[in-house]
This record gives structure tokens, C-alpha cells and sequence, in this order.
């Protein structure tokens, strides 16, 4: 499986600033209110932000050593997945709460303070936490590389090289 490319969320982020913006002035123009995420949307944001770091670090605490019990592989797939989703769904959030920001700050000087704003500022932090959340816990799903010592095969060493590195 990929990892997360950076590019990929920076084109996320991009177009869902034009799209939140486009949708803005739209629900604008139409009398509507601004199309921003309710404060109550931090919970489940947590809420998942949450669930993914614990899937995550039960992984990590797996691939670092501490294995008394076997994992299951698509418990492990199942988490870089998800993790991968939340870092999506996060530049998603963020980009789309961009596009109504750069509104909110015209506004700023008619209505200073705007209770809208900082509900914009506030899904902007939560989309940023489950970026960083997913790309760690993505990090954390990695194997570490294996020795290049263990990958040789001891019949092709030469007699000056045969046996390094079997000892403890």
C-alpha cells in the first residue's frame, strides 16, 4: 500500500478552498447561512482522532517488539487505512473551512469578533489534528527496515567475513 503523498493533500486542501469558496459566495448571494461545520462536529472529529491512535498504537507497540500476542494483518491494514482516510478528511476540512476564511477576514473589519470566524478557526485546528494524527499513525504502521547483514547469505561471505554478526 502508498503512503500519504504530500502533494495529493496540497491539491486536497487547494480545491476545497476554491469548492468552500465557491460555495460561499453561492449561500451568500442566496441569503443562506455560511456553509460551516457546527462546533458539535469536534467531538466526533475527536472522536476519531482518538480511535485511530489507539488502533495506531497498538500497532507500533506490535512492530517495535512487544508481541505476546500475534497480530492480525487486517486489523493492521484496517488501521493504515483508516489513518490515511482521517489525514485525507482532515486536508479536506481544512481546505474547505480556507476558502470560507478568506470571507470571514473581508468581514473582520464590518464585524469584528464574528462568531463565525472563529467556528471556521476552530474546524481548521481539528482538520490540522487529524492530518497529523494520520500521518503518524501511518508512520507508526511501517515496518522498520531489516539488517542488510541479516539479508546476505553466509555461503557467499568470504572466510575474513563468515560468522559476523551472530553473536549477542
Amino acid at each position: 500500500m502508498r503512503s500519504v503523498k504530500y502533494s495529493w493533500l496540497g491539491l486536497i486542501v487547494l480545491s476545497g478552498a476554491v469548492v468552500g469558496w465557491l460555495a460561499y459566495l453561492i449561500t451568500t448571494r442566496g441569503s443562506l447561512p455560511v456553509p460551516v461545520l457546527h462546533l458539535s462536529s469536534l467531538a466526533t472529529m475527536g472522536a476519531v482522532v482518538v480511535f485511530t491512535l489507539v488502533l495506531g498504537l497498538r500497532v507500533r507497540r506490535w512492530r517495535n517488539g512487544k508481541r505476546d500476542r500475534e497480530l492480525n494483518p487486517v486489523l493492521a491494514a484496517r488501521t493504515l487505512v483508516l489513518a490515511q482516510a482521517c489525514t485525507y478528511a482532515g486536508a479536506l476540512i481544512i481546505g474547505w473551512h480556507a476558502g470560507l476564511l478568506v470571507d470571514q477576514l473581508a468581514l473582520l473589519a464590518y464585524r469584528p469578533g464574528g462568531a463565525v470566524l472563529w467556528q471556521v478557526l476552530a474546524m481548521m485546528g481539528a482538520g490540522l489534528v487529524m492530518v497529523i494524527a494520520g500521518l503518524v499513525v501511518e508512520r507508526s504502521c511501517k515496518l522498520p527496515p531489516e539488517e542488510p547483514d541479516a539479508l546476505k547469505d553466509p555461503k557467499e561471505e568470504g572466510p575474513e567475513t563468515a560468522g559476523e554478526g551472530e553473536y549477542a
